[in-house]
């Protein structure tokens, strides 16, 4: 039958007590009007069955006063429909308990309008499960005010979805405390706009895990100004991937604090682009771990600037490999300071290409140790111009290999500086090709000590030029032996002076050859004293000249053994002068032949 309940008066439905309320049915509760349920009193209100609640009409809903709506028990709540929730104005909504709101169903949650969301205090949004958060629309996410978005506890934060966390506008993510941020999971963090991530305090930015940090995509991290990168903590820095800070501008990666460029890992370090590397502030770089340093690749290097190169302190130096040795540009060898190229290992200086070694200055080279020195290739030091190989200190010279020595090129021999000869050892003169002999200024022979000279092999001495051995001072070519005498050439022999023939030892001249002596003009001949020209042999004798017999003092001639005098043949006899033959002892004209 049809419900009485639309003839009834608001002063009658006051009127019923709470019995007749509750056994109301639903068809009758159906027919109740907006003033009817305006009528209700608090007692009537609580024996409102939740199948009542449920067959009000939208209109009927709207006439809920705000104070009796919050009388209404949770279950009571959770039975209004969405049409009728959704007919209800924001002060209705606004007037709901945080346990009313709690009790909400998510599908009630998703009726609501943006203006009933607005309208919840920030306690009862505070209050609602995470259920009901992840029901809301993203509309309704998007309608929440900063404050609401402040209060989300950690456990509403972690239950946005991906979709959710994009509606959040800038300023509600600005709003969000470090709580909430550290709360944020690595797919929400993706999710956040380069913008949101802009907008990120530097107090909620140190929060973030490495895990967050890593989950931020390239365009994200490079939204982050460099207030906000250089307040990182070494840890997130460290946590970063290739990728992220391959990334960063120059601007960027020079915000970093030199604490964060040394907690850079290896990876990151070598995954640095060429134009970051460049970019680096010096101040940076020198903080840099020798592991770090080494772990840079050959391009890296090749891309640092001179001036970097040069700030390298010398730990950092002697970290580099061969390779990135090798990949140094010659200006920045050029700006390496003397204290650091000392510090390099041989291998180092051994791996340094020969336009790099010519690229070291004097004061360089003249720094190397005689280690290093001794590590350079014949090519590396053949590299070096005459001004360079002479900036070498004696110490450096004395320390060359014998093979070091032996490949210089005849223009470097040519140029070198007499002091730096002079401290050649004996072997290392011995290892000279004859063609480096041979390219000796004459002043430098001349400046050969005693031992110098008396290491040189007969190649060696029949390699000098004839002024050359005209400068070998009396003391050094009586120290010769008598090989190297013998290896001279009869126009080295020609050029020896009267002073030099005459300090030679009688056991030099016995070592010439007839030849050697034939080459003798008759002054240098003369120039011999009687002791010489005794010592010379019977063989040596026969073999002068007779222009050199007819010109010899009388001195000289009666200093002449008898076996000499037998050695003389007719034709030199015949070139005797009367005053020669008559200085002959009775001896020496006993011993002539018939």
């Amino acid at each position: 039958m049809a419900s009485i309940i639309p003839a009834l008066t608001t002063t009658q439905i006051a009127g019923l007590d709470t019995a007749s309320i509750a056994a109301l049915t639903t068809a009758d509760w159906a027919a109740f009007s907006s003033a009817q349920v305006a009528a209700l009193g608090t007692s009537q209100l609580a024996a409102i069955s939740t199948a009542g609640i449920a067959a009000l009409t939208t209109s009927a809903m709207a006439g809920w006063e705000t104070a009796d709506l919050s009388l209404l028990s949770t279950a009571q709540v959770r039975a209004i429909e969405t049409a009728d929730l959704v007919a209800l104005g924001t002060a209705q909504i606004e007037g709901l308990t945080s346990a009313q709101v709690v009790a909400l169903s998510t599908a009630q949650v998703r009726s609501l309008e943006t203006a009933d969301i607005v309208a919840l205090g920030t306690t009862d949004v505070a209050a609602m499960g995470t259920a009901q958060v992840a029901a809301l629309a993203t509309s309704q996410i998007d309608a929440l005010t900063t404050n609401q978005v402040a209060g989300l506890t950690t456990a509403q934060i972690v239950a946005l979805n991906t979709a959710q966390v994009v509606a959040l506008d800038t300023s509600d993510i600005q709003a969000l405390t470090t709580s909430q941020v550290a709360a944020l999971t690595t797919a929400q963090v993706g999710a956040l706009q380069t913008a949101d991530v802009a907008a990120l305090q530097t107090a909620d930015l140190v929060v973030m895990s490495t895990a967050q940090m890593r989950a931020l995509a390239t365009s994200q991290l490079a939204a982050l100004d460099t207030t906000q990168l250089s307040s990182m903590t070494t840890a997130q820095v460290a946590g970063l991937t290739t990728q992220q800070t391959a990334s960063l501008t120059t601007s960027d990666l020079n915000a970093l604090t030199t604490s964060q460029f040394a907690a850079l890992t290896t990876s990151q370090v070598a995954g640095l682009t060429t134009t970051q590397i460049s970019s680096l502030d010096t101040v940076d770089q020198v903080v840099l771990s020798t592991a770090q340093i080494r772990a840079l690749t050959t391009a890296q290097v090749a891309a640092l600037e001179t001036a970097d190169v040069a700030a390298l302190t010398s730990s950092q130096v002697a970290a580099l490999s061969t390779a990135q040795v090798r990949a140094l540009e010659t200006a920045d060898v050029a700006a390496l300071e003397t204290t650091d190229l000392a510090a390099m290992a041989t291998a180092q200086i051994a791996a340094m290409a020969t336009a790099q070694i010519d690229a070291l200055g004097t004061t360089q080279l003249a720094n190397l140790t005689t280690t290093q020195v001794v590590a350079l290739s014949t090519a590396q030091l053949t590299a070096l111009v005459t001004s360079d190989l002479n900036a070498f200190t004696t110490s450096q010279f004395s320390a060359l290999t014998t093979s070091q020595a032996a490949g210089l090129t005849t223009t470097q021999i040519s140029s070198l500086d007499t002091v730096d000869q002079v401290v050649l050892t004996t072997a290392q003169v011995r290892a000279l090709t004859t063609a480096q002999v041979a390219a000796l200024e004459t002043a430098d022979v001349a400046a050969l000590t005693s031992s110098q000279v008396v290491a040189l092999s007969t190649a060696q001495v029949r390699a000098l030029e004839t002024a050359d051995v005209a400068a070998l001072e009396t003391t050094d070519l009586a120290a010769m032996g008598t090989a190297q005498i013998a290896a001279f050439a009869t126009a080295q022999i020609d050029a020896l002076g009267t002073t030099q023939l005459a300090s030679l030892t009688t056991a030099q001249l016995v070592a010439m050859s007839t030849a050697q002596l034939a080459a003798l003009g008759t002054s240098d001949l003369n120039a011999l004293g009687t002791s010489q020209f005794a010592a010379l042999t019977t063989s040596q004798v026969a073999g002068l000249t007779t222009t050199q017999i007819a010109s010899l003092d009388t001195v000289d001639q009666v200093a002449l053994t008898t076996a000499q005098i037998r050695a003389l043949t007719t034709a030199q006899i015949a070139g005797f002068d009367t005053a020669d033959v008559a200085a002959l002892t009775s001896s020496q004209v006993a011993a002539l032949s018939t």
